[in-house]
C-alpha cells in the first residue's frame, strides 16, 4: 500500500480564527451600512462584530484596507445574485432580461453605494471598485447587445451610463420612481438607443 507523498492538510485553529474574526468584521462593516450607518465608525464595527478596537485594527492596516475587503464581497454577492442572459433571445426578451436583472442588483447594492459615495472621493478602494463594476456592465451590454450595438463606442458608452446605480438613484431617490418605475424607464432608454442608428 502505497502513501499519498503529501500529507492532508490541517487547519490550524488560530489561522481559522483569525479568518473567522476577519470576515466577522467585514460582516459588521456591511451589516451597518445596509442598517443606514452610511460612514460607520471603527468602534461602531468592532461592537457590531462583538471584537475589540485592537482586534480589527490587527486585521485591518486602515479602514482603507477594510473598505477594500468589503468592496470586494459586494462584487462577490453580485456575482453570486447575476445570472448569464442568452444573446440568442429575441431583442425585446434581452431587454426585459436585462433590466429586470439589472434593477434586482441595483436595488441590492444601494446601502453599499450610497455609502460608497460619501467616501469614494478619498478612497482608492471604493473607486476601483466603482470601475470594476463598470466594467463587467459595461462587458454584459457589449456581449448581450452585440449585434444592435456594432461596435459603436458612444453606443455603449450611454448604455452603460443608463445601467448604473448613479442613474438608478436619480430615478429611486432623486425623481421618487418605484421600483418598477425606474425599470421601465431603463427599458425604455435602453431601447430607444438600441434603436438609434
Amino acid at each position: 500500500m502505497t502513501q499519498s507523498a503529501t500529507p492532508p492538510q490541517r487547519v490550524d485553529g488560530r489561522t481559522a480564527r483569525s479568518e473567522r474574526t476577519r470576515n466577522a468584521i467585514v460582516d459588521a462593516h456591511l451589516q451597518l451600512i445596509r442598517e443606514g450607518d452610511l460612514r460607520p465608525t471603527a468602534d461602531r464595527i468592532a461592537k457590531q462584530a462583538g471584537v475589540s478596537l485592537r482586534a480589527l485594527w490587527s486585521h485591518f492596516a486602515d479602514m482603507e484596507a477594510l473598505f477594500a475587503e468589503s468592496g470586494q464581497r459586494v462584487l462577490e454577492w453580485r456575482d453570486a445574485a447575476y445570472r448569464p442572459i442568452s444573446a440568442k433571445l429575441p431583442l425585446p426578451e434581452r431587454i426585459d432580461a436585462f433590466c429586470k436583472q439589472r434593477a434586482r442588483l441595483l436595488e441590492q447594492i444601494t446601502p453599499n453605494a450610497k455609502a460608497s459615495a460619501v467616501k469614494e472621493p478619498f478612497s482608492e478602494a471604493l473607486q476601483k471598485y466603482r470601475k470594476l463594476h463598470m466594467v463587467r456592465v459595461r462587458e454584459e451590454l457589449a456581449t448581450l447587445f452585440a449585434a444592435e450595438i456594432g461596435g459603436d463606442e458612444e453606443k455603449l458608452n450611454a448604455l452603460t451610463a443608463v445601467s448604473m446605480w448613479a442613474t438608478w438613484s436619480a430615478w429611486r431617490e432623486v425623481m421618487g420612481l418605484t421600483v418598477n418605475a425606474s425599470r421601465a424607464a431603463m427599458a425604455r432608454t435602453i431601447t430607444s438607443l438600441l434603436a438609434a442608428d
